[in-house]
């Protein structure tokens, strides 16, 4: 994800209703997220649904990385060559 500029990605409510499909050309162009806020709080993310993939899939990868981490710390690992010579064993 590219990193936000903030005097262009934070724009108020008010300002996106009336800019919708400007905002939309942005953030597919630039994929970068729209911030918008709300009573001058940030309230919802406008993000390229390419960049929200990417983004998932990295989120993905992380658990799998900490659930192998969990198992290893648990006990439950299978060292490479315990699953070669298994692998190698004729049926």
């Amino acid at each position: 994800m590219h990193k936000i500029q903030f005097n262009e990605d934070i724009q108020p409510l008010s300002t996106f209703r009336s800019k919708v499909s400007s905002y939309f050309d942005q953030v597919k162009k630039t994929k970068r997220p729209l911030i918008i806020t709300q009573n001058g709080k940030s309230s919802a993310i406008l993000l390229d649904v390419g960049e929200y993939q990417q983004m998932i899939d990295k989120i993905e990868v992380l658990e799998d990385i900490k659930l192998a981490e969990n198992q290893i710390s648990d006990g439950l690992a299978i060292l490479h060559n315990e699953v070669r010579k298994k692998f190698e064993k004729k049926p």
